[in-house]
């Protein structure tokens, strides 16, 4: 009999020191995994979704998570109007599920269509937009060029058509210096 109680308490002292040792490698590969995810792989998970984000300047965007690429999101926001964010420009996301996208998933295209693309679409569009900096300053026009690491914004009201004699100014923006386009 004490032999069998010794036996059993080995048999549990062993099944407790794997179960320990199981739950360590677990532990350690979620970390690694976890230690593997971008942005862009949880914001994809999120499509559809309703979300808000925070800028490094100016106010918060909230709608509807619509799109996202390698540096970029989209949200559709009341009115019917779309946001296009510089994930650059983030400082935190707010309404994120738990899940998340497995990294690399997106594709190898959709992975090669950067905000320079997204930025072309509006310009192709003739589109008016408002166009808010890393500063905060805000101008409005359309896009009338996207250059390799600049966009050129003949500058009028948004209530105004693209006319040459409604142009304020066309301004060069380097493309990193934009937080969010907003498309009328």
């Amino acid at each position: 009999m004490r032999w069998e109680r010794l036996f059993e308490d080995l048999e549990a002292q062993l099944s407790a020191a794997e179960h320990a040792e199981l739950a360590g490698q677990v532990a350690d590969r979620t970390r690694r995994e976890v230690a593997r995810l971008r942005l862009v792989d949880r914001l994809r998970s999120a499509v559809g979704h309703p979300l808000s984000v925070q800028l490094r300047a100016g106010e918060p965007v909230s709608g509807r998570l619509s799109g996202v690429g390698p540096d970029w999101l989209l949200l559709e926001i009341p009115g019917g109007r779309e946001a296009l964010v510089v994930l650059a420009s983030l400082t935190g996301v707010h309404g994120l599920g738990a899940h998340s996208a497995a990294p690399g998933s997106e594709g190898r295209v959709a992975a090669r269509l950067g905000l320079r693309y997204a930025l072309g679409g509006i310009a192709r569009d003739r589109a008016p937009v408002a166009l808010t900096l890393l500063d905060a300053t805000t101008l409005t026009g359309t896009l009338d060029r996207v250059g390799a690491d600049f966009v050129e914004l003949a500058e009028h009201p948004l209530d105004e058509p693209r006319r040459r004699g409604d142009v304020l100014d066309v301004r060069t923006i380097p493309v990193g210096g934009i937080s969010v386009v907003l498309r009328h």
